[in-house]
């Protein structure tokens, strides 16, 4: 595979810092520049991010003198001189769906952490190992925005990558009605306990706008391309509690699930064992080798002990039993800024690039 230039729009924050880590020694792609707010232009990274670094691995050494661009006024600047960018900013939806744009208006893919696009007709909302077919929607993005490269593509929620990834396989059986409760992590909130002090000790029942992504997304996913925009399934019917908990990193999900055709345990736990995507049979570079992993104890998985399996790419699951009002119930974990941020959206980046769309 040939190496891509690519840039981090958004870098200083969380997200952008974890693309920072996960792309400093990628095989595929060298950072050539990072771009944040007007208030970081001009400045090197290192000095941009101000001790502001979440990350618990220290700054890459071959970015700490990267001098940041202005993500807007340098707009051309980035675009020139990269083949594509990774875009988390923090912004108004409305000014990300523009920023994100005209980035592809430039000739410049982005590959987007952010919400802003995932319901735009002809943007891909793309979990790798589910639903990779979907990017064959570009060609008609391409067309609608005039461009003959650019175009853009989005990851789904954090939160969505616990517990679709579980689901998703088991859909021969017809899943129809799922209840889902997450407790996901502060990191989630763009937030450290140095920064968040009140989350330590404390839960808090309510993350604005969460449940309705719970809850929506999944269709988009469970979509098909149909001409020039993707069209929402009509099921499985979800409904989603979202709480704040006081957990570094990892989101967790309780998940109760009910089918057209009740499979046996056993058939569910082939299912999971046996699933794998396109960057499984491709051999992407971020592609975990069993994506799902499922945990026979009790007490498992637990989040601490977790979240980093296979680079924090996986998703482990367990507590898989019959329900007296659901069919079945099971919980799910996965890392939120790494497969459900960050690295969900290099994955994407790299299915791609072995795709042709890059280039």
């Amino acid at each position: 595979m040939k190496k891509y230039n690519v840039g981090i729009i958004g870098a200083t924050g969380m997200v952008g810092q974890r693309f920072a880590l996960l792309l400093a020694d990628h095989p595929w792609f060298d950072v050539k520049v990072l771009a944040a707010s007007g208030r970081s232009a001009g400045k090197t990274y290192e000095e941009a991010l101000g001790g502001r670094w979440a990350m618990t691995k220290p700054v890459p050494e071959k970015l700490k003198g990267m001098t940041v661009l202005d993500a807007v006024a340098d707009m051309e600047k980035v675009a020139a001189a990269v083949d594509f960018v990774f875009c988390a900013v923090d912004m108004k939806k409305d000014e990300i769906k523009a920023l994100e744009e005209a980035y592809a208006k430039l000739e410049c893919p982005v590959v987007s952490n952010n919400s802003a696009h995932r319901f735009t007709d002809d943007v891909p909302m793309v979990i790798p190992e589910i639903n990779s077919d979907h990017t064959a929607i570009i060609e008609a993005q391409r067309k609608r925005l005039g461009t003959k490269k650019g175009f853009i593509a989005v990851k789904s929620n954090c939160s969505l990558q616990s517990y679709v990834p579980a689901l998703y396989p088991l859909d021969e059986f017809g899943v129809n009605k799922v209840l889902v409760c997450t407790y996901q992590a502060i990191s989630g909130a763009g937030k450290t306990f140095e920064r968040w002090p009140e989350m330590i000790d404390n839960v808090i029942p309510y993350i604005g706008g969460e449940e309705e992504k719970s809850e929506k997304e999944p269709l988009k996913i469970w979509g098909k391309v149909d001409g020039d925009k993707i069209v929402c399934a009509d099921s499985p019917k979800f409904t989603a509690q979202c709480l704040r908990v006081p957990v570094s990193d990892g989101h967790m999900a309780a998940v109760f699930v009910t089918f057209d055709k009740k499979p046996t345990k056993d058939e569910i736990l082939a299912k999971w064992k046996e699933f794998a995507g396109a960057p499984q049979e491709l051999e992407l570079p971020s592609a975990p080798k069993q994506f799902l992993n499922y945990f026979v104890e009790d007490n498992m998985p637990q989040t601490k002990l977790n979240r980093e399996l296979e680079g924090g790419m996986a998703v482990s699951i367990g507590r898989l039993r019959e329900d007296s009002q659901y069919d079945y119930k099971f919980v799910c974990l996965s890392h939120n800024t790494l497969r459900g941020a960050a690295g969900g959206a290099v994955l994407l980046a790299e299915l791609l690039c072995a795709q042709g769309y890059m280039d």
